[in-house]
């Protein structure tokens, strides 16, 4: 198949899965990060920092810092999944790993996932081309 043969709906759901995971990976990094250094970082502002345990009502501070560690680690390898997955859509590899990743990419619910759900399985066709 001749790459100017190449459908614009996988490309583009690929695209999108694969911003959406670059996000992820960043917003999951970034919220694991802010979690596991927060006491440490949060301890030394002069009014003591917030308390996270009262803004989710989980008890302690360390039952509410292991939830949202657990939460970052979630959406980082929610990332990780839509990145590969949007590699595959955009090499035509597996249908099942593009829209897998374009899944992933919609659960935070935004609309680029949404649009990437879409347009994948709108190119379902192009997968059995190459076969």
């Amino acid at each position: 198949m001749e790459s100017s043969d190449r459908g614009g709906l996988l490309s583009a759901g690929g695209i999108l899965s694969i911003i959406v995971g670059a996000f992820e990976i960043i917003a999951g990094t970034l919220f694991i990060v802010s979690m596991a250094f927060g006491r440490s970082l949060w301890g030394a502002c002069p009014w003591g920092g917030p308390d996270i345990s009262r803004w989710f009502a989980l008890g302690t501070y360390e039952l509410s810092l292991t939830v949202m560690i657990i939460i970052g680690i979630a959406i980082l390898i929610l990332g990780i999944l839509a990145l590969i997955g949007g590699i595959s859509a955009i090499k035509r590899s597996s249908f099942g790993m593009a829209m897998l990743g374009a899944i992933c990419a919609l659960l935070p619910i935004n609309m680029l996932g949404l649009f990437a759900v879409i347009f994948v399985s709108l190119a379902k066709g192009e997968f059995n081309k190459e076969e």
